[in-house]
């Protein structure tokens, strides 16, 4: 299984996080939202300029911008 950053998935590709980049702005923000370890995102749609992009965590609807998923690694 290749690690890739989430920021990298294409609409109907699903991952599971692996690690949050520890300098990331928003690390806090993202690990309350439930990024954490484990926790299955799968990229929905993306805006046609590409932002924001549309994900589901577990059973939770999400619209962020690309840049904040940059720093979110993930396993396929």
């Amino acid at each position: 299984m290749a690690d890739v950053m989430l920021s990298t998935l294409k609409p109907g590709q699903a991952a599971h996080v692996v690690a949050l980049d520890p300098q990331h702005p928003l690390r806090r923000r993202l690990l309350e939202l439930g990024f954490i370890r484990g926790a299955k995102v799968e990229v929905r749609r993306m805006a046609p300029l590409g932002d924001p992009v549309h994900l589901r965590l577990g059973n939770t609807d999400l619209a962020l911008r690309s840049a904040d998923l940059r720093g979110v690694t993930v396993r396929l």
